[in-house]
């Protein structure tokens, strides 16, 4: 039975996640009554308002439908939130988002795209190549298409494009025909509790790969040979052992010029204008699955060119011959370490302020060696205090921990109004900003300081 069909009236617990709004976004298309909660307005609650989602913004009972087929929550809802626990206890359906995914993925053609970073982009490069080119898809991305201003949209065409996510075990529900493993470092350690079940929960996802499917790996991941599938291939944009490579690199005014060489084809005059040296990674990946399901080198060589990048996704928010201003999602080690490593290689004699906002008590717990050595590779480093989320505080845990781990010279914790007071006396050319929490909300104003 399609469970989805039986959906006249849906509720959002929650619904302004990027995540859950894609999903609102689906229902509303099928012609599902929508509405949500969510505790602020944001840019994005207020578009799906403009789209004609009813969303209120306090736990208000009376203001919750109580005739919903099904009610959906994020797990950043806290356990205690007043509606979600009425719905709980008054035998209504009540599921997370990775169920309804689930739902979504048992009776489609599936693409699923998984790894501790870079699935965003990668996810976002494959549903644009397959929009762009006319193959059609529906996507559920985990950011919001530079190109389309959505993270999601809908097609005839049953083929699903969609992010899976490791945080809570969630890609374990989906049913993929295409799974790409970007990367599978330390991460959700709250979750998972060791490095090695991080890892065991990413084999699990490659062998949920359907009969006859395809299985796509960045070159080098721990225990490589536990990732199969009937298609196999590796990617790696430096390494010519890896079965989808590139040669002739060129880089010009931040945008890189390079041809692709796969086992028994090449793709000439490819074109990306994203930097960032670890975005070539993700695009081999996305031409990988393009080129697995048969979409024409034309159509991938255009589609590619006309990429536009990812919000918040080594996204320029200025860029003059004054002023630089790069946003970006990062927000693990090696996210960091991928971020600088592409700036520096655009912007080599430029001094590199980088501005960082730690998400998470755990991640920051479990990380601090690594988060300081990969801090340390930038010219200057700002921390903000440390973005909860949905965590209480750890006690000797904070920014300012991390900051005395690092062995930089030029670094200091700031608070939000003093980093802003900072940039307007400072003026640098290259800032870099980076984190998952709210340090978005400070990128339009240290814009305006520094055009100004």
């Amino acid at each position: 039975m399609n469970k989805l069909a039986q959906i006249n009236k849906i509720y959002f617990i929650g619904i302004g996640g990027i995540g859950m709004s894609a999903l609102a976004r689906y229902f509303l298309a099928k012609g599902v009554n929508v509405s949500g909660y969510d505790k602020t307005v944001t840019p994005l609650t207020t578009a799906l308002e403009s789209e004609g989602i009813a969303i209120h913004y306090s736990e208000d009972l009376s203001l919750a439908p109580m005739d919903a087929d099904v009610v959906v929550y994020t797990p950043a809802i806290p356990a205690n939130h007043s509606e979600l626990v009425y719905y709980q206890q008054h035998e209504f359906t009540v599921v997370k988002r990775s169920d309804i995914l689930q739902w979504i993925t048992e009776n489609s053609f599936n693409i699923c795209v998984a790894g501790t970073h870079g699935k965003t982009t990668v996810t976002s490069m494959i549903a644009h190549i397959l929009r762009h080119s006319g193959y059609g898809c529906n996507a559920f991305l985990g950011g919001i298409a530079a190109n389309y201003n959505t993270n999601f949209w809908s097609h005839e065409n049953n083929v699903v494009v969609v992010e899976a996510d490791e945080y809570d075990r969630s890609f374990l529900k989906l049913f993929p025909n295409v799974a790409v493993i970007t990367s599978m470092d330390p991460d959700h350690l709250d979750i998972y509790g060791t490095a090695e079940e991080v890892e065991n929960a990413f084999v699990q996802f490659a062998h949920k790969v359907k009969e006859g499917g395809c299985l796509v790996t960045k070159l080098g991941l721990s225990r490589q040979q536990e990732l199969h599938a009937a298609h196999e291939y590796t990617y790696d944009h430096q390494n010519a052992a890896a079965d989808v490579h590139i040669k002739d690199l060129k880089v010009n005014k931040g945008s890189y010029y390079f041809t692709i060489v796969g086992k028994k084809w090449e793709l000439t005059d490819m074109v990306l204008h994203m930097g960032g040296l670890h975005n070539i990674d993700n695009i081999l990946a996305a031409v990988t699955v393009a080129k697995h399901i048969g979409i024409s080198d034309g159509k991938i060589r255009t589609a590619v060119a006309d990429f536009k990048g990812v919000r918040r996704r080594f996204e320029y928010a200025l860029k003059t011959d004054q002023h630089i201003v790069i946003d970006d999602y990062a927000h693990h080690p090696e996210e960091l370490n991928a971020l600088i490593a592409g700036v520096k290689s655009i912007f080599p004699n430029d001094q590199l302020t980088l501005v960082f906002q730690p998400h998470l008590f755990s991640r920051t717990k479990d990380q601090a060696d690594a988060f300081a050595l990969s801090l340390d590779k930038a010219d200057e480093v700002i921390l903000l205090p440390i973005y909860p989320a949905r965590e209480l505080p750890i006690e000797g845990v904070n920014s300012q921990m991390l900051l005395q781990k690092m062995q930089l010279e030029k670094k200091q914790v700031l608070e939000k109004d003093a980093f802003l007071n900072y940039i307007k006396d400072t003026k640098p050319k290259l800032v870099v900003m980076a984190g998952a929490g709210d340090i978005d909300a400070l990128v339009k104003q240290v814009k305006i300081i520094l055009e100004n």
